[in-house]
């Protein structure tokens, strides 16, 4: 590599991420042919719009990786291209959740998701984000008591306050989600259902988290986290849903979010992302990632089970997927996010500080961490390596 500075930092970080363990319940380690497809020459070709309705010429070979990449997205979920429609040029995950609200929620009406400090993501509408600020948010959260979902009391909040929009999924909820339920509430006010998966995708591709497309109008997902690809995104539509049109035409809700993805929010499409997305998800469909998906999960019990045995307090008392709250500060050592997040990365350990349930402390300096699997995994640990590291953990946070 003629550029130096850059070669050596590449470098640094190489070295960075094979000498820490990564706990960051948003990130993973991609493979060999993942990296080779991101770096591929598809970079260099500009390729606005959609296969077979390009604006530029040369696209004999994006149009095939681009409708590859679809076919194989619809097939690792076993979803019938005749009734569900997916579009893979979202760059990230943000940007694909905004696509949805700019397709199918009108400025100003209601969108209703889970609350930040509860677990929810910025785009469910938290007032800094965009999704707060043109749409009118109503925000739903867990038991107190219990920490988990009470759905009779988002029926409730839903039937009252009559959502354009519900949002299930989460960042930060460890445990599993009722999608049946979240159905009839959608129904029972009218509302179109979204699932953000992205942090349980690669679960439910592996088969050890119930799948949510039986019962979602729209399910967005991330690439990067469970599902062990780039940093990319998935927007999977029913074919049969629509909406009426000013003009009154009944337009679907692929062909929205469609024209949402592009031209609404932006240009050309990174073919070198989708050519990666497309690998990650043939590799997704191999037998080993089912044994990986539920190693992963035994994995985040185990550890969630060691550290509630060395006196730590497990939001909602353990987990069901790849992440794990832990709240080190009220009912812990008295540590902050922050502070237990800096003495862990010290010790090699990198996790990432986060609000819990009730919390009392700045979204900057939390009661909690949140603690994740995945990585881990992917680089071999069992369960005894998460015995070990759970007394490391305990041991780095209680000097």
């Amino acid at each position: 590599m003629k550029d130096k500075q850059i070669e050596k930092l590449i470098k640094q970080e190489e070295a960075r991420q094979k000498k820490t363990i990564s706990l960051i319940a948003s990130e993973n380690y991609v493979s060999d042919d993942v990296l080779k497809a991101l770096g591929s020459k598809f970079t260099n070709k500009y390729s606005e719009g959609y296969p077979g309705h390009r604006y530029y010429k040369g696209q004999t070979f994006t149009d095939k990786v681009e409708l590859l990449c679809q076919e194989r997205a619809l097939k690792l979920f076993g979803l019938s291209p005749e009734k569900w429609h997916v579009n893979v040029q979202a760059l990230s995950g943000s940007p694909a959740n905004l696509a949805v609200y700019l397709a199918l929620v009108p400025k100003g009406e209601k969108v209703m998701g889970m609350s930040l400090n509860h677990g929810g993501h910025l785009t469910h509408g938290h007032k800094v984000s965009a999704t707060g600020k043109i749409w009118n948010a109503v925000q739903y959260g867990v038991n107190p008591e219990t920490e988990v979902l009470d759905y009779e009391e988002i029926k409730k909040i839903a039937i009252a306050e009559k959502p354009k929009m519900i949002i299930a999924g989460y960042t930060a909820y460890p445990r599993i989600v009722d999608f049946k339920k979240f159905r009839e509430i959608a129904d029972a006010c009218g509302a179109i259902l979204m699932v953000d998966m992205s942090h349980f995708a690669g679960l439910v591709a592996g088969g050890a988290y119930p799948s949510p497309f039986e019962y979602a109008d729209v399910v967005t997902t991330t690439v990067h986290k469970t599902l062990r690809g780039p940093r990319s995104a998935l927007i999977f539509s029913r074919r049969d849903k629509t909406q009426t049109s000013a003009k009154g035409n009944e337009i679907s809700f692929s062909d929205l979010i469609d024209k949402a993805v592009f031209p609404g929010l932006q240009g050309g499409p990174h073919m070198n992302q989708i050519s990666a997305v497309a690998v990650a998800l043939k590799e997704a469909s191999a037998p080993a990632f089912k044994k990986y998906a539920k190693q992963v999960i035994k994995n985040a019990k185990v550890l969630a089970e060691e550290l509630n045995k060395l006196g730590w307090k497990i939001i909602s008392g353990g987990t069901d997927t790849h992440l794990i709250l832990v709240d080190t500060f009220m009912n812990g050592a008295g540590i902050s996010g922050d502070e237990a997040s800096n003495r862990l990365e010290k010790e090699g350990i990198i996790v990432n500080k986060n609000t819990i349930p009730n919390e009392t402390r700045s979204p900057m300096d939390p009661s909690g961490i949140r603690l994740g699997t995945a990585g881990e995994t992917t680089r071999g640990a069992k369960e005894k390596d998460m015995v070990k590291l759970a007394k490391r953990i305990n041991g780095i946070l209680r000097k």
